[in-house]
């Protein structure tokens, strides 16, 4: 109870229950007669006292819990996770040169212990990695229950708010906000429209560099012709898988495709998963010539015996396929070459880049010149979009795409192939000045493919699977 001196008054004053609204404080006054002259009032306060203890200890908890979080702990995995990352490279390339090493031993048993040290090292990152890791899962749920108890509490508070100033101060700044962003958008600059998804980013294709990795498939050195690589656009569960095709039927069929659950299986030959297409060789919907490639789930090759695109549904095992344009070259007719060899039976070349996939072929009626298509997605594919180059297909030993990008290579020597040609499908533009040398570890690559997903080119080169890194400006 609070007494308080109001004023002064006469003698006749009444000595009646005096009320004296106060609605911003929720007091109640009662007068009194004192001593004639003086009016002392009683003020009751009616709501609940204001408790500074709780608002205090929110406080505290909110400053322990940003001085517990530092920026330092935050980066702290990012770091490991990058160490781990270049221990790996590293201990990928120590892998390569101890595989091409033949010398009676002299070496290997450095280079092992080279992989045994680099092993010890990755180890203790990875211990380290797991200790940051679950020190920082034990700091969030801790913080996570600090931050709801927290919550909780100004929302008990927020109940006091009487003349609802926290409420209102939401709605001006929700107000606030709508109008900045009202007033943003009527001075914007209306924005480009998006491009298309062939357009690069990167750039133009400036360089390869490699390989990158390099090594004789499960099958050593008995089948000459194949592809391999990783799927663009990969299901759910299979990002890390990688896919062969090796023609085991004369270097010209195949009538499986063989799938590895990541890069080390594949190189040493272990554990792959063989997807049946047909149910011999040769026979309908066998696989004929070397230039497949994977995309969506979906196997895409040239069909046996006829000009046509066929798409083998890796899912479902169903084999669906397109016809090529009247008179389009198959059956060796107009493979790739140089001088007076030919890679045989490679009439249809497939590729894939960020937009989807390609094929490339020819006829009689463009003179032998490389015609590019796009291949829509569906069951059964179709034909999007042609184009006819000036580029004759005989030159040329192989083509791949990259961003909307038609690149030719031919071959310079045993050890040089050369990226020569460009044909670009925005702009219908033809090069032949390119000179991008790729450096081969075996005399002949029977086919080569760009993967947008990691930026690589896939290569089978006599039997050896290859990657290089494909190097943008």
């Amino acid at each position: 109870m609070v007494y308080l001196t109001l004023c002064k008054f006469s003698k006749s004053f009444p000595s009646t229950l005096l009320s004296v609204w106060t609605a911003a404080f929720f007091l109640t006054l009662f007068s009194q007669r004192v001593s004639g002259k003086d009016c002392v009032c009683e003020l009751k306060n009616l709501q609940r006292p204001f408790p500074m203890e709780k608002l205090d200890s929110i406080h505290t908890s909110a400053n322990q819990c940003t001085k517990s979080i530092t920026s330092t702990q935050l980066t702290e995995a990012d770091v490991l996770m990058l160490g781990v990352q270049r221990r790996l490279k590293q201990l990928d390339e120590s892998v390569s040169v101890l595989e091409n090493e033949d010398d009676g031993d002299l070496y290997g048993a450095v280079s092992l212990r080279i992989i045994e040290l680099e092993l010890a090292e990755i180890l203790g990152l990875m211990g380290k990695l797991k200790k940051t890791i679950n020190s920082h899962k034990q700091l969030s749920e801790s913080t996570a229950t600090k931050l709801q108890n927290m919550t909780e509490g100004m929302k008990e508070l927020e109940a006091f708010d009487l003349s609802l100033v926290v409420s209102k101060q939401r709605e001006n700044q929700r107000i606030k906000r709508e109008l900045t962003e009202c007033q943003h958008d009527l001075q914007a600059t209306p924005q480009p429209p998006t491009p298309r998804p062939r357009h690069c980013p990167q750039g133009q294709l400036v360089n390869v560099t490699g390989p990158r990795t390099y090594a004789l498939t499960q099958y050593g050195t008995s089948y000459y012709y194949g592809a391999w690589g990783k799927d663009p656009k990969p299901a759910p569960g299979k990002e890390d898988m990688y896919w062969l095709v090796a023609l085991t039927s004369s270097n010209v069929h195949a009538n499986f495709v063989r799938h590895y659950s990541s890069l080390s299986t594949i190189l040493v030959g272990v554990g792959p998963v063989d997807t049946v297409i047909a149910s011999s060789n040769p026979t309908t919907n066998t696989i004929m010539g070397p230039n497949a490639v994977q995309y969506g789930d979906a196997l895409y090759y040239g069909c046996y015996n006829i000009p046509s695109v066929c798409r083998f549904n890796i899912s479902d095992r169903s084999v669906t396929n397109t016809p090529l344009p009247q008179n389009s070259g198959s059956n060796n007719k107009f493979p790739f070459g140089y001088l007076d060899a030919t890679y045989i039976y490679t009439d249809l070349d497939f590729a894939t880049d960020e937009s989807g996939v390609w094929v490339v072929y020819t006829a009689p009626d463009n003179f032998g010149n490389v015609i590019l298509s796009e291949v829509i997605e569906g069951s059964p594919p179709s034909l999007g979009r042609t184009w006819r180059t000036s580029l004759h297909k005989r030159t040329a030993t192989n083509t791949f795409m990259a961003c909307g990008v038609l690149y030719a290579t031919r071959f310079l020597d045993k050890q040089t192939e050369e990226i020569f040609y460009s044909f670009n499908t925005e702009t219908r533009e033809e090069r032949y000045d390119l000179r991008i040398r790729i450096k081969k570890m075996q005399t002949n690559i029977q086919s080569l493919n760009y993967n947008p997903r990691d930026r690589m080119l896939y290569a089978y080169s006599d039997a050896y699977i290859v990657s290089y890194d494909a190097v943008f400006e």
